[in-house]
């Protein structure tokens, strides 16, 4: 029945895991919570039961209210497909595209969206809560906001306002904040806190009290780096990083438009793997076991962005030494022969020739499928999702990744390359051991455990260092 909401002084600052954080911790107190985010913008989605899709951030803050996610909590995700364009979701179903200097004339209708979903949320929890996107501070943005103070005045739901001192200036981030912001934005701030804070917080106790004596808002307390972020998924591709994993080497290109790259959560776990992410610029090295083409929001133009690289060539090199190849989703779709697009679903309309590293064919089409499913895959049994457009067929179909029931993916007569349209397959402990033993490599059961103790940690982590009550009593 009450609300509060984490707002951020920049993108990044953490929002997303502190949302997860007090969820788990409301969570452990008792309280029926759900999380909310009125508008994201990422192209790593969940599927819902319901066949719509939210981004994976709010996903995982429901896995820590111990919920299914659900649409509501993530009525608007923009999905881009270039630097200035992105498809439209709401409530779950895409609407379209929008140019960014025509998305504004779309916000009416959003909001309508998101304060409709955010209702049904308030009546069946004790407790929502809510995160912004990016800053308030983005004052140029504010007419006709959903995702921050347009949205916190129009539900009025509370504020509190997070700082990342990691970033350096946390002190001008938050009194500059409240210099900048309408004085009814800023009346909606209930207090701050301190993020990312690495070393002894006690040395930070002036600034502290500047920023309590300059906005007049209460402090809610600095919380230290919480080492163990890396074990639960990134929103963002630009936190996607090497792991420290030693043995099989294995390559993932990082397309311009990557999505769902959570996928490789579970390889980077892995001791026995060494997980690199391959920038643009940087050639596959020679020493790859395994190269993966991930998923892409924009699977024609990341073509054009691989080959850019010089990856085609580097794939083919790769193979002759005896390398293995596994495309998901879009990468699948990049290694057949051709893609073809008769009315421009992925972007303009035509056909580009593919990888040509599998005998298959993909045409897109505008209808999305949105499931997810159960089977199995080279024989072990997986569970994941599907988010993708286009159909793919042809002779190294015969020889599928999986079956969902349905026959899912190829694999070259060679069974070096691999090509599936499931996402989340490496999350299965059985799947992921028998995909590494066929390159030779070895694996440690218990990943989904291991993202449930570090959501428990964290709320610890939370409740340790925080006035996570006064937080939560902020709710209104």
């Amino acid at each position: 029945m009450v609300a509060v909401m984490i707002q951020g002084t920049g993108s990044n600052v953490g929002k997303s895991l502190l949302v997860a954080g007090l969820c788990r911790a409301a969570r452990r107190r008792g309280l029926s919570v759900a999380p909310f985010k009125p508008q994201n913008m990422s192209n790593n989605a969940a599927v819902t039961a319901d066949g719509g899709e939210i981004g994976r951030a709010q996903a995982l803050q429901a896995r820590a209210c111990g919920l299914e996610p659900a649409t509501d909590m993530n009525p608007v995700l923009l999905k881009p497909e270039t630097d200035t364009g992105a498809q439209v979701i709401l409530q779950g179903r895409a609407i379209g595209r929008a140019q960014a200097r025509d998305y504004a004339g779309l916000k009416p209708r959003l909001l309508e969206g998101v304060l409709e979903s955010f209702a049904r949320l308030r009546q069946s929890f004790d407790l929502v809560i809510v995160e912004g996107a990016g800053s308030p501070a983005e004052v140029n943005l504010r007419p006709r906001d959903i995702a921050n103070m347009g949205f916190a005045r129009a539900a009025d739901v509370p504020v509190v306002l997070a700082g990342d001192i990691d970033r350096g200036g946390v002190i001008a981030q938050i009194v500059g904040t409240q210099a900048v912001i309408d004085p009814a934005d800023a009346a909606m701030i209930r207090g701050f806190l301190i993020n990312k804070f690495r070393g002894d917080p006690r040395l930070f106790d002036d600034g502290y009290r500047m920023i309590e004596e300059r906005t007049g808002w209460r402090g809610f307390g600095v919380l230290p780096w919480f080492p163990h972020a890396h074990r639960l998924p990134a929103e963002d591709a630009a936190d996607l990083r090497a792991s420290r994993g030693d043995g099989l080497h294995v390559v993932c290109l990082t397309l311009s438009r990557i999505a769902n790259f959570d996928d490789l959560d579970p390889l980077a776990a892995e001791p026995g793997v060494r997980l690199t992410m391959l920038r643009a610029g940087q050639a596959i090295p020679g020493d790859a076991d395994l190269v993966i083409v991930p998923g892409s929001k924009s699977t024609i133009g990341d073509l054009a962005f691989l080959r850019a690289q010089g990856w085609d060539g580097d794939l083919l090199a790769h193979r002759r030494r005896g390398g293995h190849v596994l495309g998901i989703c879009g990468g699948y779709q990049m290694l057949g022969r051709v893609i073809r697009d008769p009315s421009g679903a992925d972007g303009v309309a035509g056909q580009v020739k593919g990888l040509a590293l599998l005998e298959v064919e993909t045409v897109m089409s505008p209808d999305k499928r949105l499931e997810r499913v159960t089977g199995t895959a080279l024989g072990q049994p997986v569970t994941g999702y599907e988010i993708h457009m286009g159909r793919t067929a042809g002779p190294d179909c015969a020889r599928p990744f999986g079956h969902m029931p349905h026959p899912d993916g190829a694999i070259s007569s060679d069974g070096r390359v691999m090509g599936s349209y499931l996402h989340g397959l490496f999350s299965d402990d059985a799947f992921r051991a028998g995909f590494l033993a066929r390159l030779g490599a070895p694996s440690l059961p218990g990943f989904e455990a291991g993202v449930e103790r570090t959501l428990d940690d964290l709320a610890a982590h939370l409740e340790a260092h925080l006035d996570v009550a006064g937080l939560l009593a902020v709710a209104r």
